[in-house]
């Protein structure tokens, strides 16, 4: 009877066991080796991004053009795909596990290494259905790659080859990492290109558009040398006549985006995450058998960290560019159908209307507080849809990031019959009650579920408002807010590390040996 309740998934056992995988270290890794295949993979990352595909024209349309911040990877690059299919393989199998279509306990070591391994192969799915649609008019092979390879057929299936290795790549680095490394390949990667991002909106002495000579409607498109000419080069009948507004909010019209409030937004948003991170319970521990040996146990207001909000960014992604391909396809019922997202590709990849407009990021005060004011954009919204699409925005992004954090903590032996064997392992005890696993749950079981409610809504509330204020290159308000937290979360994990190496009986407490 027992084997019938397993689940389907168990089917793929033959395969899970033969799947390529990077090899589980047997014991302690110590620090150095730790930090060296963190930077040599970091180091990977950067190198790819700036490889471009062979054979691809000059001009190509970006399907993620507008998450690139939470793709992690490089537009037109062998980095094209990013973390893309990683994050959504983890978004499906979540969803089916969480909603009981799949039946796995995931408290159960043997169900949990089913769902680790099915996750692997629906990665490769996931890479592949990303993968494909890129050539249907978006990353188009070039005249010389047709005639080298003997035709557009086969052109095209060297496109799509080199983005499959690449994001093969990436799936093999993040897991790299994770066993051998420091910290998540995942944020890694999220951070390295938003701080990259950021460091460019700051110091870019480039024109706005990216050709011609510096002038009042060229500025420098970073925000520092961009202020300094603004404020150097305008009359006062310029700064009147709409100087000031380019200044401090931007101005579309002109491609200048780095202005002082998405700086001031940048700095609010680093101030915010920095104490919203330190906040945390602190349980007291006490070790069973040694006399006066003592602990805490910090339990943090973002207990799943940033991960709900890269899972629900990620789905966001993925639904702008299904909607994208469904209105440019001949599909009964739903190709072509404004409501569920009009499309212009020839000006942007941002959604024009429909459901998709309603889903996209504001992308900062420019983009929904001036229209909210003005009445309208004059281009078919008026100011009651940008307020809906604002509370739209920030209503999804609270509830996804709750149903994902609750999710999260339960697949991560972070929930609190997960914490309890932890902390029972390590020998440790709440003082003043039984040495007991299942005492020490009930404990953790009024603190947990809470927390990360209140942590899953508390980080989507700030990933949604970060959206609205906006943010320097173009990194949008929740890639700052995930590098942040990563940065946080890498710095706490290198300092764990530092004291596990000179503390051996740490180990046992982090579940490491």
């Amino acid at each position: 009877m027992a084997e019938e309740k397993k689940s389907r998934l168990y089917s793929l056992k033959p395969l899970i066991e033969r799947w390529p995988a990077v090899t589980k270290p047997e014991g302690h890794v110590n620090f150095r080796t730790k930090i060296f295949w963190t930077i040599l993979c970091l180091v990977l990352y950067f190198i790819m991004t700036n490889v471009m595909i062979f054979g691809m024209q000059e001009r190509f349309v970006d399907l993620f053009e507008n998450y690139r911040f939470i793709m992690a990877g490089a537009s037109g690059s062998i980095m094209h795909l990013g973390i893309g299919p990683i994050v959504t393989a983890s978004i499906i199998l979540q969803l089916f596990v969480g909603a009981k279509i799949i039946k796995l306990d995931l408290t159960k070591k043997e169900d949990k290494a089913i769902y680790q391994g099915t996750q692997k192969i629906l990665v490769i799915v996931m890479i592949v259905v990303e993968a494909v649609p890129q050539i249907f008019g978006y990353l188009r092979p070039s005249e010389g790659l047709i005639g080298l390879a003997g035709g557009e057929g086969m052109a095209n299936f060297l496109i799509i080859l080199q983005l499959v290795l690449g994001a093969l790549l990436v799936f093999f680095m993040d897991e790299l990492i994770s066993k051998w490394g420091i910290g998540s390949g995942i944020s890694l990667f999220i951070a390295a290109g938003v701080s990259q991002a950021i460091f460019t909106g700051l110091f870019n002495w480039l024109p706005s558009s990216g050709v011609g000579e510096l002038s009042l409607s060229n500025p420098p498109s970073g925000v520092i040398p961009g202020t300094y000419f603004l404020a150097t080069s305008m009359t006062l009948e310029d700064m009147v006549g709409g100087g000031y507004q380019t200044m401090f909010i931007g101005n579309s019209r002109i491609g200048y985006e780095n202005a002082i409030v998405p700086l001031l937004g940048t700095i609010v948003i680093f101030l915010i995450v920095v104490y919203a991170e330190s906040s945390r319970i602190e349980l007291p521990l006490a070790h069973g058998k040694v006399r006066g040996a003592r602990g805490r146990y910090p339990i943090r207001l973002i207990y799943a960290s940033n991960i709900p909000v890269i899972l629900m960014a990620a789905l966001l992604a993925n639904v702008n560019m299904f909607a994208m391909l469904l209105y440019q396809s001949n599909i009964p019922l739903l190709g072509g159908q404004w409501w569920i997202g009009q499309f212009d590709t020839t000006i942007s990849t941002q959604p024009l209307a429909g459901g998709a407009w309603y889903l996209s990021s504001p992308g900062g005060i420019n983009n929904w507080l001036i229209p909210i004011m003005a009445g309208g954009d004059g281009i078919g919204h008026d100011s009651l849809q940008y307020s809906l699409k604002v509370i739209i925005y920030l209503t999804v992004m609270i509830i996804g990031s709750i149903l994902f954090a609750k999710f999260w903590i339960e697949t991560t032996d972070m929930g609190p019959s997960s914490v309890a064997r932890q902390i029972q392992s390590s020998g440790m005890q709440i003082p003043g009650f039984r040495r007991d696993p299942r005492v020490l749950r009930k404990v953790l079981e009024r603190y947990i579920p809470v927390v990360t409610v209140i942590g899953g809504a508390a980080v989507g509330a700030l990933a949604g408002f970060a959206d609205l204020i906006g943010t320097v290159g173009r990194a949008s308000g929740t890639g700052v807010l995930l590098t942040v937290g990563i940065i946080i979360r890498l710095y706490e994990d290198i300092a764990k590390e530092q004291a596990m190496e000179m503390h051996p009986v740490l180990r046992g407490f982090f579940g490491t040996e």
